[in-house]
Protein backbone atom coordinates (compact mmCIF):
# COMPACT_ATOMS: atom_id res chain seq x y z
CA UNK A 1 0.00 0.00 0.00
CA UNK A 2 1.20 3.65 -1.22
CA UNK A 3 1.20 6.55 1.66
CA UNK A 4 -1.75 8.61 0.91
CA UNK A 5 0.63 11.57 1.21
CA UNK A 6 2.56 10.43 -1.27
CA UNK A 7 -0.05 9.84 -3.86
CA UNK A 8 -1.42 12.93 -3.54
CA UNK A 9 1.86 14.61 -4.10
CA UNK A 10 2.77 11.84 -7.20
CA UNK A 11 -0.50 11.14 -9.06
CA UNK A 12 1.15 11.62 -12.47
CA UNK A 13 3.85 8.88 -11.07
CA UNK A 14 1.03 6.37 -9.92
CA UNK A 15 -0.65 6.75 -13.20
CA UNK A 16 2.54 6.26 -14.87
CA UNK A 17 3.25 3.22 -13.26
CA UNK A 18 -0.55 1.50 -13.86
CA UNK A 19 0.49 2.14 -17.57
CA UNK A 20 4.00 0.24 -17.25
CA UNK A 21 2.38 -2.46 -15.24
CA UNK A 22 -0.49 -2.52 -17.63
CA UNK A 23 -2.94 -2.31 -14.43
CA UNK A 24 -6.15 -0.62 -14.66
CA UNK A 25 -6.70 2.10 -11.46
CA UNK A 26 -9.07 4.90 -11.21
CA UNK A 27 -5.86 7.81 -9.48
CA UNK A 28 -8.72 10.28 -10.27
CA UNK A 29 -11.32 8.85 -8.26
CA UNK A 30 -8.76 8.01 -5.31
CA UNK A 31 -7.47 12.07 -5.18
CA UNK A 32 -11.33 12.68 -5.05
CA UNK A 33 -12.04 9.94 -2.20
CA UNK A 34 -8.66 11.45 -0.25
CA UNK A 35 -10.15 15.09 -0.58
CA UNK A 36 -13.73 14.37 0.49
CA UNK A 37 -12.45 11.73 3.75
CA UNK A 38 -9.73 14.44 4.65
CA UNK A 39 -12.90 17.07 5.02
CA UNK A 40 -15.13 14.99 6.20
CA UNK A 41 -12.70 14.34 9.66
CA UNK A 42 -12.45 18.40 10.16
CA UNK A 43 -16.24 18.90 10.09
CA UNK A 44 -16.21 15.23 12.33
CA UNK A 45 -14.03 17.44 14.36
CA UNK A 46 -15.91 20.56 14.37
CA UNK A 47 -19.20 19.01 15.17
CA UNK A 48 -17.94 16.73 17.94
CA UNK A 49 -16.56 19.59 19.29
CA UNK A 50 -19.81 21.93 18.91
CA UNK A 51 -21.21 18.88 20.88
CA UNK A 52 -19.47 18.71 23.70
CA UNK A 53 -19.80 22.85 24.27
CA UNK A 54 -23.45 22.12 24.03
CA UNK A 55 -23.49 19.30 26.92
CA UNK A 56 -21.39 21.28 28.91
CA UNK A 57 -23.86 24.12 28.92
CA UNK A 58 -26.51 22.74 28.83
CA UNK A 59 -27.01 21.84 32.51
CA UNK A 60 -25.90 25.67 33.40
CA UNK A 61 -29.11 26.65 31.20
CA UNK A 62 -32.25 28.49 33.29
CA UNK A 63 -34.61 25.68 32.71
CA UNK A 64 -36.79 27.57 30.49
CA UNK A 65 -34.08 27.80 27.92
CA UNK A 66 -33.01 23.98 28.20
CA UNK A 67 -35.74 22.31 25.80
CA UNK A 68 -34.69 24.70 22.89
CA UNK A 69 -30.72 23.78 23.50
CA UNK A 70 -31.67 20.13 24.01
CA UNK A 71 -33.22 20.05 20.64
CA UNK A 72 -30.52 21.70 19.29
CA UNK A 73 -28.02 18.96 20.98
CA UNK A 74 -30.26 16.36 19.78
CA UNK A 75 -30.05 18.32 15.98
CA UNK A 76 -26.10 18.31 16.68
CA UNK A 77 -25.84 14.44 17.19
CA UNK A 78 -28.44 13.58 14.23
CA UNK A 79 -26.16 15.76 12.13
CA UNK A 80 -22.78 13.86 13.35
CA UNK A 81 -23.89 10.18 13.05
CA UNK A 82 -24.91 11.82 9.37
CA UNK A 83 -21.14 12.37 8.52
CA UNK A 84 -19.76 8.97 10.33
CA UNK A 85 -22.07 7.15 7.65
CA UNK A 86 -20.63 9.51 4.81
CA UNK A 87 -16.98 8.61 6.37
CA UNK A 88 -17.36 5.39 6.32
CA UNK A 89 -18.92 5.14 3.17
CA UNK A 90 -16.01 7.10 1.69
CA UNK A 91 -13.47 5.70 3.90
CA UNK A 92 -14.72 2.16 2.37
CA UNK A 93 -14.29 3.10 -1.33
CA UNK A 94 -10.92 4.79 -0.63
CA UNK A 95 -9.34 2.03 1.32
CA UNK A 96 -10.13 -0.45 -1.74
CA UNK A 97 -9.14 1.77 -4.67
CA UNK A 98 -5.74 2.65 -2.47
CA UNK A 99 -5.40 -1.41 -1.92
CA UNK A 100 -5.33 -1.73 -5.87
CA UNK A 101 -2.47 1.23 -6.39
CA UNK A 102 0.67 -0.31 -7.95
CA UNK A 103 3.89 0.56 -6.14
CA UNK A 104 6.01 2.63 -8.93
CA UNK A 105 8.64 -0.04 -10.31
CA UNK A 106 12.50 0.95 -10.45
CA UNK A 107 13.45 2.80 -13.92
CA UNK A 108 15.65 -0.05 -14.56
CA UNK A 109 12.68 -2.26 -15.06
CA UNK A 110 12.03 -2.69 -18.86
CA UNK A 111 8.95 -1.77 -20.86
CA UNK A 112 6.61 -5.08 -21.74
CA UNK A 113 3.12 -6.35 -21.41
CA UNK A 114 4.25 -10.50 -20.63
CA UNK A 115 6.89 -12.39 -19.63
CA UNK A 116 8.00 -12.41 -23.74
CA UNK A 117 9.10 -8.64 -23.15
CA UNK A 118 11.34 -9.80 -19.92
CA UNK A 119 15.34 -8.57 -20.54
CA UNK A 120 17.69 -11.30 -20.23
CA UNK A 121 20.94 -9.94 -18.05
CA UNK A 122 22.98 -13.24 -17.93
CA UNK A 123 23.22 -17.09 -18.52
CA UNK A 124 25.10 -19.23 -16.22
CA UNK A 125 26.00 -22.85 -17.45
CA UNK A 126 25.74 -24.53 -20.89
CA UNK A 127 22.77 -26.74 -21.87
CA UNK A 128 24.05 -30.20 -22.43
CA UNK A 129 24.40 -31.63 -25.73
CA UNK A 130 22.68 -34.93 -25.50
CA UNK A 131 24.85 -37.94 -27.35
CA UNK A 132 21.69 -39.90 -27.18
CA UNK A 133 17.44 -39.25 -27.81
CA UNK A 134 16.89 -37.80 -23.93
CA UNK A 135 13.83 -38.45 -22.16
CA UNK A 136 11.81 -35.94 -20.40
CA UNK A 137 10.79 -36.00 -16.59
CA UNK A 138 7.72 -38.15 -16.75
CA UNK A 139 8.96 -40.73 -18.95
CA UNK A 140 12.40 -40.53 -16.83
CA UNK A 141 9.97 -40.90 -13.28
CA UNK A 142 8.14 -43.74 -14.76
CA UNK A 143 11.23 -45.72 -16.12
CA UNK A 144 12.82 -45.05 -12.49
CA UNK A 145 9.76 -46.29 -10.43
CA UNK A 146 9.39 -42.69 -8.76
CA UNK A 147 7.04 -40.92 -10.15
CA UNK A 148 3.08 -41.89 -10.84
CA UNK A 149 0.55 -39.42 -12.18
CA UNK A 150 -1.65 -41.40 -13.19
CA UNK A 151 -2.62 -42.87 -9.39
CA UNK A 152 -2.38 -39.26 -7.97
CA UNK A 153 -5.19 -38.33 -10.73
CA UNK A 154 -7.16 -40.78 -9.47
CA UNK A 155 -6.66 -39.51 -6.14
CA UNK A 156 -7.09 -35.82 -6.58
CA UNK A 157 -7.62 -35.07 -10.00
CA UNK A 158 -5.45 -33.01 -12.28
CA UNK A 159 -2.46 -31.30 -11.89
CA UNK A 160 -1.08 -33.37 -9.06
CA UNK A 161 1.85 -36.17 -8.49
CA UNK A 162 2.69 -38.80 -6.09
CA UNK A 163 6.33 -39.18 -5.89
CA UNK A 164 7.52 -42.40 -4.41
CA UNK A 165 10.89 -44.38 -3.67
CA UNK A 166 14.04 -42.36 -4.39
CA UNK A 167 11.57 -39.44 -6.19
CA UNK A 168 10.34 -38.94 -2.65
CA UNK A 169 14.05 -39.12 -1.34
CA UNK A 170 15.07 -36.71 -4.68
CA UNK A 171 12.57 -34.10 -3.26
CA UNK A 172 13.74 -33.87 0.53
CA UNK A 173 17.78 -33.86 -0.36
CA UNK A 174 16.89 -30.86 -2.28
CA UNK A 175 15.10 -29.36 0.42
CA UNK A 176 16.89 -29.96 2.38
CA UNK A 177 19.93 -29.16 0.70
CA UNK A 178 18.38 -25.34 0.16
CA UNK A 179 17.22 -25.51 3.95
CA UNK A 180 21.06 -25.75 5.48
CA UNK A 181 22.45 -23.69 2.28
CA UNK A 182 20.43 -20.72 3.42
CA UNK A 183 20.60 -21.42 7.77
CA UNK A 184 24.80 -21.68 6.82
CA UNK A 185 24.43 -17.91 5.39
CA UNK A 186 22.84 -16.28 8.57
CA UNK A 187 19.17 -17.37 8.10
CA UNK A 188 17.01 -18.27 10.55
CA UNK A 189 14.80 -21.89 9.81
CA UNK A 190 11.26 -21.46 10.35
CA UNK A 191 8.65 -24.16 10.47
CA UNK A 192 5.32 -21.86 9.51
CA UNK A 193 1.52 -22.08 9.16
CA UNK A 194 0.28 -23.57 6.48
CA UNK A 195 -3.55 -21.69 6.66
CA UNK A 196 -3.31 -17.95 7.35
CA UNK A 197 -6.17 -15.44 7.94
CA UNK A 198 -7.11 -13.04 5.22
CA UNK A 199 -5.13 -9.66 6.82
CA UNK A 200 -1.79 -11.74 6.20
CA UNK A 201 -2.87 -12.05 2.49
CA UNK A 202 -3.75 -8.65 1.90
CA UNK A 203 -0.79 -7.55 4.07
CA UNK A 204 1.77 -8.76 1.74
CA UNK A 205 -0.56 -8.05 -1.00
CA UNK A 206 -1.63 -11.22 -2.80
CA UNK A 207 -5.32 -9.88 -1.81
CA UNK A 208 -7.39 -8.20 -3.40
CA UNK A 209 -6.78 -9.73 -6.78
CA UNK A 210 -5.43 -12.97 -5.87
CA UNK A 211 -8.31 -15.16 -4.38
CA UNK A 212 -8.96 -17.18 -7.82
CA UNK A 213 -5.66 -18.54 -6.94
CA UNK A 214 -6.10 -19.57 -3.66
CA UNK A 215 -7.72 -22.46 -1.68
CA UNK A 216 -9.98 -20.84 1.06
CA UNK A 217 -10.72 -23.11 3.95
CA UNK A 218 -14.51 -21.86 4.21
CA UNK A 219 -15.80 -22.88 7.58
CA UNK A 220 -12.97 -21.17 9.44
CA UNK A 221 -11.98 -18.16 6.68
CA UNK A 222 -8.64 -19.40 6.13
CA UNK A 223 -6.64 -19.38 3.15
CA UNK A 224 -3.82 -22.29 2.46
CA UNK A 225 -1.19 -20.44 1.38
CA UNK A 226 1.13 -20.60 -2.23
CA UNK A 227 4.38 -19.19 -0.28
CA UNK A 228 5.73 -19.18 3.18
CA UNK A 229 6.38 -15.57 2.05
CA UNK A 230 3.20 -14.60 3.78
CA UNK A 231 3.45 -16.14 6.97
CA UNK A 232 6.98 -14.85 7.59
CA UNK A 233 6.59 -11.54 6.23
CA UNK A 234 3.61 -11.05 8.37
CA UNK A 235 5.27 -12.40 11.70
CA UNK A 236 5.69 -9.01 13.02
CA UNK A 237 2.71 -7.11 11.65
CA UNK A 238 1.67 -4.73 13.73
CA UNK A 239 4.86 -4.65 15.41
CA UNK A 240 7.19 -1.80 16.42
CA UNK A 241 10.87 -3.20 15.65
CA UNK A 242 14.36 -2.25 17.07
CA UNK A 243 16.40 -0.82 14.55
CA UNK A 244 19.37 -2.54 15.90
CA UNK A 245 17.11 -6.23 15.38
CA UNK A 246 17.71 -5.61 11.72
CA UNK A 247 18.30 -6.84 9.48
CA UNK A 248 15.51 -9.84 9.83
CA UNK A 249 16.76 -12.75 7.89
CA UNK A 250 14.08 -15.74 7.36
CA UNK A 251 13.68 -18.86 5.72
CA UNK A 252 10.84 -21.71 6.01
CA UNK A 253 10.22 -25.29 4.29
CA UNK A 254 6.95 -25.30 3.76
CA UNK A 255 4.07 -27.00 1.27
CA UNK A 256 2.37 -24.43 -0.35
CA UNK A 257 -0.65 -24.92 -2.93
CA UNK A 258 -2.32 -22.71 -5.56
CA UNK A 259 -5.23 -23.36 -7.55
CA UNK A 260 -3.65 -22.39 -10.95
CA UNK A 261 -6.92 -20.62 -12.05
CA UNK A 262 -6.64 -19.51 -16.05
CA UNK A 263 -4.17 -22.12 -16.65
CA UNK A 264 -6.53 -24.99 -18.80
CA UNK A 265 -4.90 -26.27 -21.21
CA UNK A 266 -1.41 -25.09 -20.52
CA UNK A 267 1.47 -27.00 -19.16
CA UNK A 268 -0.41 -29.75 -18.52
CA UNK A 269 1.83 -33.10 -18.74
CA UNK A 270 4.06 -33.23 -15.99
CA UNK A 271 5.48 -31.94 -12.89
CA UNK A 272 6.10 -27.67 -14.11
CA UNK A 273 2.35 -26.86 -12.92
CA UNK A 274 0.75 -28.37 -10.47
CA UNK A 275 -1.46 -27.45 -7.49
CA UNK A 276 0.37 -28.79 -4.26
CA UNK A 277 4.39 -28.30 -4.03
CA UNK A 278 7.38 -27.52 -1.66
CA UNK A 279 9.35 -24.34 -1.29
CA UNK A 280 12.05 -23.30 0.49
CA UNK A 281 11.46 -19.34 0.62
CA UNK A 282 14.14 -16.17 2.12
CA UNK A 283 12.47 -13.46 2.95
CA UNK A 284 14.86 -10.12 4.05
CA UNK A 285 13.10 -7.65 6.40
CA UNK A 286 15.20 -4.59 6.90
CA UNK A 287 15.35 -0.47 7.41
CA UNK A 288 13.47 2.04 4.99
CA UNK A 289 16.71 2.35 2.71
CA UNK A 290 16.67 1.87 -1.44
CA UNK A 291 20.31 1.54 -1.52
CA UNK A 292 20.93 -1.30 1.23
CA UNK A 293 17.20 -3.03 -0.24
CA UNK A 294 18.99 -2.97 -3.75
CA UNK A 295 21.94 -5.01 -2.19
CA UNK A 296 20.12 -7.46 -0.30
CA UNK A 297 18.06 -8.09 -3.64
CA UNK A 298 21.23 -8.89 -5.09
CA UNK A 299 22.13 -10.88 -1.85
CA UNK A 300 18.92 -12.91 -1.94
CA UNK A 301 19.38 -13.71 -5.93
CA UNK A 302 23.07 -14.55 -5.11
CA UNK A 303 21.75 -17.08 -2.78
CA UNK A 304 19.62 -19.39 -5.16
CA UNK A 305 22.31 -19.29 -8.08
CA UNK A 306 24.68 -20.36 -6.15
CA UNK A 307 22.06 -23.27 -4.79
CA UNK A 308 21.46 -23.94 -8.31
CA UNK A 309 24.86 -24.09 -9.39
CA UNK A 310 25.60 -26.57 -6.62
CA UNK A 311 23.14 -29.13 -8.78
CA UNK A 312 24.87 -28.45 -11.42
CA UNK A 313 21.65 -27.20 -13.38
CA UNK A 314 22.24 -24.36 -16.32
CA UNK A 315 20.03 -21.65 -15.85
CA UNK A 316 19.33 -17.58 -16.89
CA UNK A 317 18.38 -14.34 -15.08
CA UNK A 318 16.46 -12.26 -16.05
CA UNK A 319 15.20 -8.66 -15.30
CA UNK A 320 11.09 -8.68 -15.38
CA UNK A 321 9.53 -6.53 -17.50
CA UNK A 322 6.50 -4.00 -15.99
CA UNK A 323 3.59 -6.14 -17.44
CA UNK A 324 4.52 -8.76 -15.53
CA UNK A 325 5.93 -7.09 -12.48
CA UNK A 326 2.77 -7.50 -10.15
CA UNK A 327 0.93 -4.87 -8.17
CA UNK A 328 3.65 -4.75 -5.13
CA UNK A 329 7.20 -4.55 -6.45
CA UNK A 330 9.76 -2.21 -7.43
CA UNK A 331 11.47 -4.68 -8.88
CA UNK A 332 11.65 -8.61 -9.70
CA UNK A 333 14.78 -11.20 -11.36
CA UNK A 334 13.29 -14.17 -12.35
CA UNK A 335 15.55 -17.15 -12.50
CA UNK A 336 15.10 -19.29 -15.24
CA UNK A 337 16.11 -23.08 -14.86
CA UNK A 338 17.24 -24.98 -18.02
CA UNK A 339 14.79 -28.28 -19.14
CA UNK A 340 15.75 -29.70 -21.98
CA UNK A 341 12.20 -31.43 -22.59
CA UNK A 342 10.82 -27.99 -22.94
CA UNK A 343 13.48 -26.92 -25.10
CA UNK A 344 14.28 -23.69 -23.35
CA UNK A 345 14.30 -21.93 -19.93
CA UNK A 346 11.67 -22.65 -17.33
CA UNK A 347 11.12 -20.36 -14.16
CA UNK A 348 12.03 -21.88 -10.77
CA UNK A 349 12.75 -18.86 -9.00
CA UNK A 350 11.44 -15.16 -8.27
CA UNK A 351 13.29 -12.22 -6.75
CA UNK A 352 11.48 -9.08 -5.60
CA UNK A 353 11.43 -6.34 -3.64
CA UNK A 354 8.66 -4.11 -2.30
CA UNK A 355 10.50 -1.45 -0.19
CA UNK A 356 7.56 -0.23 2.40
CA UNK A 357 4.50 -1.30 0.29
CA UNK A 358 3.56 -4.78 2.19
CA UNK A 359 4.92 -2.88 5.62
CA UNK A 360 2.39 -0.55 5.27
CA UNK A 361 -0.39 -2.86 4.72
CA UNK A 362 1.04 -4.97 7.94
CA UNK A 363 1.95 -1.82 10.06
CA UNK A 364 5.16 -3.72 10.09
CA UNK A 365 7.67 -0.92 11.99
CA UNK A 366 10.66 -0.21 13.18
CA UNK A 367 12.30 2.80 15.64
CA UNK A 368 15.23 4.44 14.39
CA UNK A 369 18.80 5.61 16.73
CA UNK A 370 16.64 8.95 16.96
CA UNK A 371 13.39 7.37 18.26
CA UNK A 372 11.54 8.21 14.90
CA UNK A 373 9.40 5.17 13.79
CA UNK A 374 9.37 4.19 10.02
CA UNK A 375 8.32 1.20 7.81
CA UNK A 376 10.35 -1.50 7.39
CA UNK A 377 11.45 -2.65 3.52
CA UNK A 378 10.65 -6.19 2.60
CA UNK A 379 12.76 -8.58 0.32
CA UNK A 380 11.93 -11.91 -0.81
CA UNK A 381 13.16 -14.90 -3.31
CA UNK A 382 12.46 -18.55 -3.91
CA UNK A 383 15.11 -20.67 -2.76
CA UNK A 384 14.02 -23.72 -4.44
CA UNK A 385 11.01 -25.25 -5.46
CA UNK A 386 9.69 -28.31 -6.18
CA UNK A 387 8.51 -30.66 -7.92
CA UNK A 388 9.71 -28.33 -10.47
CA UNK A 389 13.08 -28.14 -10.13
CA UNK A 390 12.95 -31.97 -10.35
CA UNK A 391 12.08 -31.40 -14.31
CA UNK A 392 15.56 -29.40 -14.43
CA UNK A 393 17.57 -32.34 -12.32
CA UNK A 394 15.81 -35.37 -13.77
CA UNK A 395 16.01 -34.64 -17.88
CA UNK A 396 19.69 -32.67 -17.25
CA UNK A 397 21.70 -35.21 -15.48
CA UNK A 398 19.91 -38.21 -17.21
CA UNK A 399 22.55 -40.73 -18.50
CA UNK A 400 22.16 -42.97 -21.76
CA UNK A 401 21.17 -46.05 -19.93
CA UNK A 402 18.17 -44.36 -18.18
CA UNK A 403 19.78 -43.61 -15.01
CA UNK A 404 20.09 -40.57 -13.56
CA UNK A 405 23.45 -38.93 -11.79
CA UNK A 406 22.84 -37.26 -8.29
CA UNK A 407 24.93 -34.15 -8.44
CA UNK A 408 27.91 -34.31 -5.12
CA UNK A 409 26.06 -31.36 -3.51
CA UNK A 410 23.04 -33.72 -2.96
CA UNK A 411 24.82 -37.11 -2.33
CA UNK A 412 25.48 -37.14 1.09
CA UNK A 413 21.57 -36.80 1.76
CA UNK A 414 20.99 -39.41 -0.94
CA UNK A 415 23.21 -42.34 1.11
CA UNK A 416 26.07 -41.11 -0.76
CA UNK A 417 24.84 -42.88 -3.65
CA UNK A 418 26.04 -41.48 -7.19
CA UNK A 419 22.75 -42.60 -9.66
CA UNK A 420 19.43 -43.28 -9.46
CA UNK A 421 18.64 -46.63 -11.31
CA UNK A 422 15.59 -47.62 -13.60
CA UNK A 423 13.44 -50.28 -12.16
CA UNK A 424 14.38 -53.68 -13.87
Amino acid sequence: MLDPKFVRENPDLIRDAARKKHLEVDVDRVLVLDEDRRGLILQLDEARAEQNRASKAIGRLPPEERASASAELKSLKARLKDLEEQKRGVDEEYQALMMRLPNPPAEEVPEGKDDSANVELRRVGEPREFGFEPKDHVALGNDLGILDIERAGQISGSRQYLLKGDGCLLEQAVLRLALDHMQARGFVPFQVPLLVRYDAMAGTAYFPGGEDQSYKMERDDLYLIGTSEVPLTALHAGEILKQEELPKRYVAMSPCFRREAGAAGKDTRGLYRVHQFWKVEQVVIDQADPELSLQHHQSILQNSEDLLQSLEIPYRVVNVCGGDLGQPQIQKFDIESWMPSREGYGETHSASRFHDFQARRLGLRYRDSDGKIHHCHTLNNTVVASPRVLIALLENHQNEDGSVGIPSALRPYMGNRERIEPVR
